[in-house]
């Protein structure tokens, strides 16, 4: 793991100057971090808001940020408005993230700035990640995979650094939380970071609110399963019928981060 730390530090060194695509999750945070240490005031954060990122995970990017003391801009990611995002085909993640991109790579150039980092993993590789194929067609680098560094380091690293984020459960854009062809609208949108927010008011802490048309499918990990049936049903059941869900499932198998890309046929 030091090898792979010295290695992205030596990267990112080469660079020279830097802008960070930063969500205050583990793995944007430790590149933050990192780039901020060796680049200093050549680098730049940039947090990109929107309708889908839960304001709790905003909140949390802005005061970490202000903690590191890195220059950093927000800016208003607009993928909302492009039909193409909003009808959520499968490659729904690359018109986002092809917003977002284009947006930091016209202020790396205003600033001139040299490159624009994700915070993408190695581990990244193995899933579906279209989001990905936006950041290699626009020239965004990925310094973290460079040094082949995977999640699991990433965390260990970051609590050996005092990290508050090391721990942290991953937690994808909001959209995520809808199949595939399932249109994305800001009701839904919001009713889902509702659902979510009452869950964690509960006690759980991994966890996702799949949204299906009117029925919301709960994933939990399944050794919280027994915390989930001390409650009274009524607790979850009627503010989730409140926020308009007819239905209200817990799914069997449990907490699968990605879980409805199972059964993409992609090549």
């Amino acid at each position: 793991m030091q090898e792979k730390l010295n290695r992205l530090k030596q990267i990112v060194k080469e660079m020279e100057s830097a802008v960070v695509a930063f969500s205050g999750g583990v793995d944007s945070t430790f590149l933050l971090r990192v780039t901020h240490e060796v680049l200093g005031d050549s680098c730049l954060a940039i947090i990109g808001a929107s309708e889908t990122m839960p304001t709790v995970d905003y909140n949390n990017a802005l005061q970490q940020v202000k903690e590191f003391g890195a220059n950093y801009i927000i800016i208003k990611t607009e993928e909302m408005t492009k039909e193409e995002f909003v009808k959520n085909p499968q490659n729904r993640c690359y018109h986002c993230k092809n917003e977002l991109f284009s947006k930091l790579l016209a202020i790396a150039q205003e600033k001139k700035i040299q490159w624009v980092l994700d915070g993408s993993n190695k581990d990244d590789l193995k899933d579906y990640r279209p989001g990905m194929q936006a950041a290699r067609a626009l020239g965004v680098r990925s310094p973290l995979q460079e040094a082949g560094l995977t999640k699991e380091e990433i965390r260990q690293l970051s609590k050996a650094m005092g990290l508050s984020t090391w721990d942290k459960p991953s937690s994808p854009c909001l959209s995520s939380r809808f199949p595939y062809g399932e249109e994305i609208t800001l009701e839904k949108l919001q009713r889902v970071e509702r659902a979510e927010s009452l869950l964690k008011e509960l006690g759980f802490r991994n966890l996702r609110v799949r949204h299906h048309q009117d029925m919301a499918r709960l994933e939990i990990p399944q050794e919280d399963f027994p915390k989930l049936m001390e409650l009274d049903p009524e607790d979850i059941v009627k503010p989730f019928k409140e926020l308009g869900f007819t239905y209200v499932t817990l799914d069997l198998e449990g907490f699968r981060s990605g879980s409805l890309n199972t059964g993409l046929h992609i090549h």
